[in-house]
């Protein structure tokens, strides 16, 4: 009979132990389950076989957040709050900020950073245009080692009402339905030449305006498009909207928004900045785009999802 290793013997004596006298066929049931998993690990020639090695699951694409930049310094505050946010709410994930313009980093430099890794650049625009469609595909055809997707822009989305309409709660906008009759909300944004952000804008006054139980919100326009925003109060106004307020619809703040708030007859909100639902959406968009389709290298194409 074949001598029997140390940890085989300590496992005899442990099972014989806990057994009952009687129980002799259940003992060599038990003491042959043990033989054949310790047989398993050894090869024809006596030699132990390798331990099994685990594979570790591939890192999670970093989240490159794009913002435009901005001369204000609130504004690089304001972002890198925001992205605090987003980290607290995915701990682990690497969470990096690259700029269009003005601000560093800029985002060249952020993707050359992240070598050949893998990324999904969510910008922090709230339409599509120029921005999204030109400068952002423009920077990744420069970073050809890095695979990457490019989510939507965050809006329109009903989390951006939601951080709309809280603002302006926070600025004072009072929502009792008895003051509706003569209540409106001029929607203030950068503005763009391009027909589809216009597109965007008008669908997050529209889902504005239904938040806010059918007070008119109409959209209006820092720069680039119409109307500007004493343009849009005169128009409220003509309405008989004399109790006007101006939702920010910007990330952060900036000339555009300072200039927008400055029309204001009465309420005017703050920017959307690091709001707890701005964060959830920036993680959506993140989450939309893994799913899109595999990463490839380069990638040029904007997720669909």
């Amino acid at each position: 009979m074949t001598e029997m290793e140390p940890e085989t013997q300590s496992q005899f004596l442990s099972a014989r132990q806990s057994l009952p006298l009687d129980s002799t066929a259940e003992l060599v049931t038990r003491i042959a389950a043990q033989l054949g998993s310790q047989l398993s690990h050894v090869r024809l020639n006596g030699s132990r076989k390798p331990m099994p090695t685990t594979v570790p699951a591939p890192a999670r694409p970093a989240l490159v957040a794009v913002a435009h930049g901005s001369r204000d310094p609130r504004a690089l505050r304001t972002v890198t709050a925001l992205l605090d946010l987003v980290r607290e709410l995915r701990p682990g994930l690497d969470v990096r900020l690259g700029h269009i313009e003005i601000d560093e980093p800029a985002l060249p430099a952020t993707l050359a950073g992240l070598g050949a890794g893998r990324a999904v650049l969510v910008p922090l625009l709230l339409s599509r245009g120029y921005h999204v469609k030109q400068d952002i595909p423009a920077a990744v055809a420069d970073a050809p080692r890095l695979r990457t997707r490019v989510a939507r822009p965050l809006g329109p989305h009903p989390l951006l009402v939601e951080a709309l309409y809280e603002r302006l709660v926070e600025a004072g906008w009072d929502d009792d339905p008895r003051a509706r009759g003569g209540a409106g909300v001029v929607l203030a944004g950068a503005g763009s030449r391009d027909p589809e952000s216009a597109a965007d804008t008008r669908r997050t006054a529209a889902m504005l305006s239904e938040r806010l139980g059918g007070v008119p919100v109409v959209p209006a326009y820092a720069s680039a498009a119409a109307p500007t925003v004493p343009e849009a109060l005169r128009a409220l106004a003509a309405r008989g909207r004399h109790r006007v307020a101006i939702a920010s619809y910007f990330t952060a703040p900036g000339r555009f928004a300072t200039q927008s708030a400055a029309h204001a007859r009465g309420v005017a909100a703050a920017p959307l900045g690091a709001h707890p639902a701005v964060a959830r959406l920036v993680l959506h968009r993140y989450d939309q785009a893994l799913t899109a389709a595999p990463f490839a290298a380069p990638h040029r194409e904007l997720a669909t999802a």
